[in-house]
């Protein structure tokens, strides 16, 4: 077998971000084609790109999954992992950026700075992510240089530093020249630029001397390393100017890959693809150790319900990003591969324990809106509910829920264009035709007190359950799901049964006193009993809902409904207006700061309100609002909470929950 190893200078992993229609995708294009690693170059206008590989991210030109591609340059190997763009894909760039060494984020010089770019940036910036700035669409009508340098530093960071400057801005003859360290009046802009962390260099300048050239390049790549400066570049991706200095600041600014081939295997897995047979592809990028074909490896993951689940298998096929077709060889740190042979494998799926990373990964905020799915047939019902569940693997996120009376599904989402692109990939993909009902939002329950629960084998009569199960549910904290903790003797029933308990009670909480899933919640198994040989393993997952149930009804629980973090620019002199509608939909309003000529308003608001106040902002300010929300915790519902259906009988009503069960 031949053993590739990575190039002279590494790997880097990086992603091009950018808000929608910035140009991220074409850019993304034009690096590949002028790096030689395409042939002919892509249009997202015609559907040909090379990243946007699904039918309908070429026909609605955006980006919904993670792809990569790879190119080389100067002897570091660049694999490019291009982002959703749109709102409603925010959990699928999350986990993109866990696997990025650097980013490129991509700025249109015609719109400046949207609310879509800020929010990118946040992410960058928490991550210290080494970041460069592209500013497209130099050629476009409208594009203005200074003005859009002046919003970058005013909205998304003042540490920036222009790599150079563009002539006939504005103008299909618009060219970009690069800047140089050779020049006197650039070395200064740069030493100030770094003189702000460097105290080395702000000595030499307050003494009146410049730092030598290398001293500035040196001190460029460190600063950029460590996510206080941005290189800022001006071009074109579709006409390729100003692209080659940008693929010179990648190989020279951006830090490769770190990590040692001789620790413990340890990566994440930030993207799923599913093949016409149904078998899974999954791309995993390696932070430390090494992997071949044929090796068995171990993947933890976080549930949705907070607990933690591993799965094992054993890779079929490894295909490593950058290395020649059908080479066999070995991933190393830093590279990325797409592998087979793990049929339970899901997006954020953890191997080992990534450096500074917890081995189940980041924790994301569950959408805030569910749709009923039903088919267009009937009879496609099962069908339906099957490709659901198989798009769940690609964005575990996408929860579904099979409805009681068999006909529907319904689905978690974070949005109204994610959800007109479940319902084309079902159609295009799946072969199924649905129709999604209205969006509603997704409540959650929280124990409000203790509640115990015991029911044991009654020997002096047949008993409905050969199984004696004592629970105990109470308030966990907050952001902990669903622990479950045992009181019992270890070895009081056999493992399995233990096992069918457990797994049982996370499955009940999933619906509440009201239907809605419970969280943040300890449930303590307090007894347990059975009788041998006529105890079963389904009898213990029978009688845990009755017993689990009826303690949280003890508990009570309280519903809280899912928020949204927002932030709204609008011209000052339309302040009084949108707070008062903002009041009317009871957001809160955290801060109010003028900036310029307008206002940025900042708070939190309901979930369920964010649709309608999107629909009303234009018209109260001209259609000059800029708003940004995302997902950010719950806060507890006023009012009489609203009840969702039960797909598990009643097990507040024992015998209604016995008839249900078939033990009536």
């Amino acid at each position: 077998m031949r053993i590739s190893t990575a190039p002279a200078r590494g790997v880097v992993n990086i992603g091009v971000l950018a808000h929608v229609d910035a140009g991220k995708t074409s850019l993304t294009e034009r690096l590949l084609f002028d790096t030689g690693a395409i042939d002919r170059l892509g249009s997202v206008d015609a559907g040909t790109t090379r990243t946007d590989t699904g039918a309908i991210e070429r026909r609605r030109g955006i980006t919904i999954r993670s792809a990569v591609a790879s190119f080389t340059v100067d002897g570091l190997q660049v694999n490019l992992i291009d982002t959703p763009g749109h709102g409603d894909f925010v959990a699928e760039v999350e986990r993109a950026l866990g696997v990025l060494d650097g980013a490129v984020l991509v700025v249109s010089a015609v719109e400046g700075v949207q609310a879509r770019t800020r929010v990118l940036m946040k992410s960058l910036r928490r991550l210290a992510l080494p970041t460069l700035l592209f500013v497209n669409k130099t050629d476009r009508a409208g594009a203005d240089g200074t003005a859009v340098l002046a919003d970058v530093r005013a909205r998304l960071t003042p540490r920036v530093v222009p790599m150079g400057t563009v002539r006939d801005i504005g103008t299909p003859a618009a060219r970009t020249v690069p800047a140089s360290l050779g020049d006197p009046a650039f070395r200064e802009r740069v030493a100030e630029a770094l003189a702000e962390d460097d105290a080395w260099v702000l000595g030499e300048l307050v003494d009146g001397r410049v730092p030598p050239v290398e001293r500035l390049r040196k001190g460029l790549a460190e600063h950029t390393a460590r996510g206080l400066l941005h290189p800022l570049y001006f071009g074109s991706a579709l006409s390729g100017d100003g692209v080659g200095a940008l693929v010179d600041g990648i190989a020279r600014w951006l830090p490769p890959a770190r990590g040692s081939a001789a620790a413990p295997p340890a990566g994440s897995v930030f993207a799923v693809e599913r093949g016409a047979t149904g078998e899974k592809t999954a791309y995993l990028r390696l932070f430390s150790g090494s992997l071949g074909r044929r090796e068995r490896i171990t993947l933890h993951r976080r549930e949705a319900d907070g607990g933690r689940s591993e799965h094992t298998g054993r890779l079929t096929a490894l295909d490593v990003v950058g290395a020649p077709p059908g080479a066999a060889g070995r991933l190393l740190p830093g590279g990325i591969a797409a592998v087979r042979g793990l049929p339970a494998v899901r997006v954020g799926d953890r191997l080992g324990t990534p450096p500074g990373g917890e081995a189940d990964g980041p924790h994301f905020a569950p959408p805030g809106l569910e749709a009923v799915v039903r088919p267009v047939r009937p009879q496609d019902a099962p069908a339906v509910h099957a490709a659901l569940t198989a798009l769940a693997d690609q964005d575990p996120l996408i929860g579904t829920r099979a409805l009681p009376d068999g006909a529907g599904t319904a689905v978690l989402l974070y949005g109204e264009v994610q959800k007109e692109v479940v319902a084309a990939t079902l159609r295009e993909e799946f072969g199924v035709a649905a129709v999604f009902e209205e969006s509603r939002p997704v409540f959650l329950e929280r124990p409000a007190g203790c509640g115990t629960a015991y029911e044991g084998i009654d020997r002096h009569r047949t008993p409905a359950f050969w199984a004696t199960i004592g629970l105990r549910v109470e308030a966990g904290r907050a952001g902990s799901g669903t622990v479950f903790r045992r009181e019992t003797e270890l070895g009081a029933i056999p493992l399995a049964f233990d096992r069918a308990v457990e797994e049982t009670a996370r499955r009940t909480l999933l619906q509440g006193l009201h239907g809605w899933p419970v969280t943040d919640v300890v449930v303590t198994l307090t007894h347990s009993g059975y009788a041998s040989p006529v105890s079963t393993g389904a009898d213990f997952r029978r009688l845990t809902p009755l017993v689990l149930m009826r303690a949280l009804a003890e508990a009570g629980t309280r519903v809280y409904e899912p928020c949204h973090a927002y932030e709204l620019e609008l011209p000052g002199d339309c302040l009084g207006a949108v707070t008062g509608v903002l009041a009317e939909h009871g957001a809160h309003v955290r801060d109010t700061v003028p900036a310029g000529d307008a206002w940025l308003v900042t708070g939190v608001v309901a979930a369920r309100h964010v649709a309608a106040l999107e629909r009303r902002l234009p018209g109260l300010t001209r259609g000059e609002a800029l708003w940004w929300s995302a997902p950010a915790g719950d806060r507890p519902l006023p009012g009489r909470p609203p009840v969702r259906e039960r797909t598990d009988g009643n097990p507040l009503d024992r015998a209604a929950y016995l008839r249900h069960v078939g033990r009536a």
